[in-house]
């Protein structure tokens, strides 16, 4: 919040997320409640329906505006470009529940201690609690700092030894009861909406209250025939609009259903271990965790014991993650940036399932509740699916815009008819239902219904392809994607690994490239020795499990793994350890087996892990696994051969994944848990490069190849290394053989606020060192002709882009019109990049493979996961086919429901201007269409085209009936249909009068409408330019001789000013500052 005072009526709530929005502060005034309530009688109930379509109008209407401290109801208003409104009721909290049974004071030093942000919304001495609820989130009121804050999670300012110390033994029966009470329950609750709420809320909708409007109209006129066809497709609408939501509903409630019924065993103070309910815990409770396969309930932090982990429902990956305990270090900062590694190393995420607890000094592994209810992971990808965020869509506000002009247009139909039939004479009555007539005529209430018929076509044919959407109205978006940004691995290329070989060193340098394609085991060695120990696999049920790069690595070892029994004694060994052991066969190595004694697990922010084993037998050794760039900085100088840079650039100009190995000896009489991360990794001894091909897979290239074509722009977004990335880029096709590659390089200047910026031209066959990055990449030094506009393409790292974003903002949009490689990306720079490309009027979709693209997936006007796990639900589009051959296919049946449904827009806009004008001639004569005429139009020619996909059956068929009608000389009919009886020789003429209009209507469609190369050359005579922000970009640096810098470098002092921060679910985020 931005407001401290409390005395304020407007504040910020959640500053700087992504569900940011402006609060204000109203009380309730007695007489405009009454005045508002008189209001809603005399109006007979149309005010209270206003009211529900404007929720700001509810409350300026019933309250006045007031501070935030004095306010009883709030209005909240996003800060996107919707500012939509809503409002909620403060209501209070008692404690006064809890005094008889604990004694509870004013004085009781549970309540005094103001450290906690619950004790510091309590007011005294009343002890009553503030609060409001906002998708599903409870805040509570601070009276300290005089804001609404946020409930239902740890204190961010809480140090790593204050949590250690406070939580470390548990919370009191008083505690517990205390914050039950305020952060309440800790339920996932996503409740399946009633029907009656369902059909309500739908019946309630504009459009259909028009309709309903309509139809009593109808029915007054007698016209009962199309008013009971408007009344069946309007049931057949909205019972199936309420089926879907419903199902939506129930399939929410099952994903969630089971996480509000678990069993935990809660450590309390002075009470000892109790089995608890998971709706009961709280935060600051602590957790035992016994046994495997565990589902958490809550974010928890693991302060003693190790966990593996398996986090496939939040990553779309089901791949062992290794947990670590938060050290207890006596650092005052926050625990979260003190940690040396990624915070989220410690934390057990609401939703994932422990699958193996290692107990340490104290025998039990405990963890203490972070968050609570939906404050947590899962609770927030929940949200993020009860509350999506909201699209607008050129079509939809012009659509409106339109409807607009067909109430003004009507408004005049109204008056005209008015003073037509007042000046006749005619009743009172009869004048004013052909006055309301006449806006049923010229805002056709079948438009709606019309507008979807394309999309619900597109939607099943995308089924029968295997990609299912659960936000049908973003189909019309598809047909306006223009650029698309893929992940890489899984999504561009295979999701495997296979091993392709080792480059060995020793002092002489590299030696030859061992292949294991022949099968041939890589000879004893430390390098064997740390291929078979330098993993994060584990072994559950006699299965090994873990990263699919360390599964090849260690299958190529030929060794085997086992679980220490109780008998298996050495020196420094806990029980139960991780065994790694030749297999029989293998009898020429001369150790009988390494025990993984301590793991130092892999993080993407400090790209690298470290394993301390001990040889049966044998040494204690310290082996490190890693991005060669990382490893190579902790190995002493003299290890590492002369032509490491270029020996890696070899492989990864082909595109292979390459990981760099090294070790260390250590003494065998230190304990392992006093050697710390930072004295370990150090002084390394090089051993050598492990090389893993990933190959394209077969259906990316002529994909990419097809969307380049229909000049839609291509972007690829990975995690991996930048070099293998251009190389992919390049084999793909996404940046052709004729075509540059421009490297970015942005870094901060150690020690002061300032930043550089570089360009290098990438060349394909000289060897150059490039920085001290993960970037060996070869740099042409020449200057060459920039070339025209699209002959170039940028390509950067996260790192780089955060830098720029920072304090080369200014440059950023230049940088990203032509930014086709972003490497080495987190999550949240992901779907910041996908942001940005928005602000340039980018139509963007977003396909990945679900593995932390899920903020990507989401911020994207069209998310495309090919992942079936839980972590892309929040994603639009869904694909059972796992590869990118679904994205043309959903921008083709986007285009056609576009097409459809802007066909239909004009169809039935035009049918209804042709009804007007035609009823209006007849008003003028006091005279109207019958009901049957009325009907044949409405029903039989409008209509029915609107809710079918046989449109040129259905015409050749409407028009055979009119033919028929026409000529068909049966009196009978013809007074039944209040026609009159024509000479011949005038139907023959209408005939011609029609076709000739045809052909003049169908001659100005396909030679003016629908020629794009005329409206192109008027374009350019009139010098009429898209004022679409790329485009303009596109223009300003096409026309800049100076663009793109080649081998040059620029400094900034100034950071830019901050950006809005995407969304990335909890379990994404990760310490990008040190990527």
């Amino acid at each position: 919040m931005g407001d401290n005072s409390g005395k304020e009526q407007k504040a910020v709530l959640n500053e700087g997320q992504e569900n940011e929005m402006e609060i204000f502060g109203y009380r309730t005034c007695s007489c405009r409640k009454a005045l508002c309530l008189a209001g809603s009688i005399l109006s007979l109930g149309v005010l209270p329906l206003v009211f529900y379509w404007r929720p700001a109008w509810h409350v300026w209407g019933n309250c006045v505006p007031c501070s935030l401290q004095e306010a009883d109801t709030v209005l909240l208003r996003t800060t996107d470009e919707f500012q939509t409104y809503s409002w909620k009721k403060v209501t209070w909290v008692h404690l006064s529940t809890l005094s008889s049974t604990f004694g509870l004071t004013p004085g009781h030093p549970l309540i005094i201690d103001e450290d906690c942000i619950i004790n510091r919304a309590i007011q005294k001495p009343d002890l009553k609690v503030r609060c409001i609820k906002v998708q599903k989130i409870r805040y509570v009121w601070n009276n300290l700092e005089g804001q609404f804050q946020k409930i239902g999670s740890l204190e961010d300012w809480l140090s790593s030894a204050k949590i250690h110390l406070k939580f470390g033994s548990g919370l009191t029966r008083e505690e517990q009861e205390i914050r039950r009470l305020i952060c309440g329950p800790n339920t996932i609750d996503v409740e399946i909406t009633p029907i009656w709420k369902l059909l309500s809320k739908e019946v309630l909708n504009p459009f259909y209250i028009f309709q309903l409007f309509s139809v009593c109209l109808w029915f007054s006129e007698d016209y009962k025939e199309y008013a009971l066809a408007i009344i069946l497709m309007s049931i057949i609408s909205i019972s199936l609009t309420v089926y879907d939501l419903r199902q939506q509903s129930v399939k929410l409630h099952r994903l969630v259903e089971a996480h509000n019924s678990i069993t935990v065993s809660v450590c309390e103070r002075k009470s000892g271990v109790r089995q608890l309910e998971s709706r009961f815990l709280v935060p600051g409770d602590l957790l035992i965790l016994t046994g495997n396969k565990v589902q958490m309930p809550c974010d928890a932090i693991l302060i003693d014991g190790s966990c593996v982990v398996d986090e496939g429902m939040l990553t779309g990956e089901s791949i062992p993650v290794t947990k670590t305990p938060l050290p207890k270090t006596d650092s005052p900062l926050p625990w979260k940036t003190q940690s040396e590694v990624d915070s989220k190393r410690h934390i057990l995420f609401c939703g994932t399932e422990v699958i193996q607890t290692k107990a340490a000094c104290s025998r039990m592994v405990r963890a203490v509740v972070l968050q609570t209810g939906f404050n947590t992971a899962k609770g927030d990808l929940v949200r993020s699916i009860l509350y999506p965020k909201a699209m607008s869509f050129k079509l939809y506000r012009d659509a409106i815009r339109f409807l607009l002009c067909l109430v003004g247009t009507a408004t005049i139909g109204m008056v005209y008819t008015l003073c037509v039939y007042v000046l006749s004479g005619e009743s009172p009555e009869d004048v004013v239902k052909k006055a309301l007539d006449v806006i049923t005529i010229a805002v056709p209430p079948a438009l709606p219904a019309a507008l979807t018929t394309g999309i619900i076509y597109a939607q099943r044919r995308l089924k029968k392809r295997g990609i299912f959407c659960i936000s049908p109205q973003r189909i019309n978006v598809c047909g306006q994607l223009n650029l698309v940004c893929f992940d890489k691995t899984g999504t561009l290329t295979c999701d495997g690994l296979d091993l392709w070989g080792v480059v060995p060193c020793d002092k002489n340098g590299f030696q030859e490239v061992h292949s294991f394609a022949l099968g041939k085991a890589l000879p004893w060695g430390p390098l064997c020795a740390a291929m078979a120990s330098c993993h994060s696999l584990i072994l559950l049920d006699d299965t090994i499990q873990g990263d699919p790069l360390d599964l090849k690595m260690f299958e190529a070892t030929a060794w085997e793994m086992t679980v220490s029994e109780d008998d298996f004694h050495l020196k420094g060994v806990p029980a139960h350890a991780m065994v790694v052991k030749p297999r029989k066969p293998a009898s020429q190595v001369p150790v009988e087996g390494m025990v993984i004694l301590h793991q130092f697990p892999f993080s993407s922010a400090l790209q690298r892990m470290t394993v301390i084993i001990q040889e049966v037998g044998g040494d204690r050794l310290a082996f490190m696994k890693g991005a060669p760039e990382r490893v190579v900085s902790f190995c002493q100088p003299e290890t590492v051969p002369t032509s490491f840079i270029s020996e890696l650039q070899i492989y990864t100009t082909q595109g292979f994944r390459v990981i760099a190995l090294a070790y260390k000896n250590l003494e065998a009489d230190h304990h392992t848990s006093a050697l710390t991360r930072e004295k370990v990794e150090c002084d390394l001894v090089f051993l050598g490069l492990l090389i893993l091909e990933n190959r394209l897979k077969e259906e990316t290239k002529p994909v990419l190849e097809e969307l380049i074509s229909a000049q839609i722009r291509t972007v690829m977004i990975t995690g991996d290394n930048l070099q293998t990335a251009i190389t992919v880029a390049r084999k793909s096709g996404m940046v052709s053989e004729s075509q540059k590659v421009i490297l970015i390089e942005a870094d901060e200047t150690p020690g002061s606020s300032s930043a550089s910026i570089s360009w290098k031209l990438v060349e394909e066959k000289k060897h150059i060192a490039c920085g001290n990055q993960d970037n060996y990449i070869n740099i042409r030094e020449e200057a060459h002709d920039n070339g025209k506009e699209g002959s170039y393409h940028f390509a950067l790292d996260g790192k780089s882009f955060q830098v720029i974003n920072r304090y080369f903002s200014s440059l950023l949009p230049k940088i990203l019109i032509n930014g086709t490689i972003f490497a080495r990306m987190s999550p949240g720079q992901k779907s910041s990049l996908v942001e940005e490309f928005q602000k340039l009027d980018y139509f963007v979709g977003m396909c990945g493979d679900g593995a932390n693209d899920c903020g990507a997936l989401k911020m994207a006007h069209v998310g495309i996961s090919l992942s079936e796990q839980e972590a892309s639900v929040a994603s639009p589009f869904t694909s059972k086919t796992p590869n990118i051959e679904c994205v043309p296919h959903l921008i083709k049946e986007g285009r056609a429901a576009l097409v459809t449904s802007f066909c239909m827009f004009k169809y039935m806009a035009l049918y209804s201007m042709i009804q007007y004008v035609g009823v209006l001639l007849l008003y003028w004569e006091t005279n109207s269409l019958s009901n049957y005429q009325f009907l044949f139009q409405d029903l039989a020619i409008t209509t029915l085209i609107g809710v079918t996909n046989i449109f040129v059956l259905v015409v050749i068929i409407q028009l055979g009936v009119c033919l028929f009608i026409l000529f068909a000389d049966i009196p009978d009919m013809y007074r039944h249909l209040d026609l009159l009886c024509t000479p011949t020789l005038w139907r023959v003429y209408i005939v011609i009068m029609l076709s000739s209009n045809f052909l003049v209507s169908l001659l100005v469609e396909e030679a003016i409408i629908e020629n794009r190369a005329l409206w192109m050359a008027i374009k350019r005579c009139f010098g009429y330019r898209s004022k679409s922000q790329y485009r303009v970009w596109q223009r300003n640096l096409a026309n800049d001789s100076s663009w793109p810098p080649l081998n040059q470098v620029s400094y900034s002092e100034v950071p830019g000013c901050g950006r809005a921060v995407s969304y990335s679910n909890p379990v994404f985020e990760s310490n990008e500052e040190q990527l």
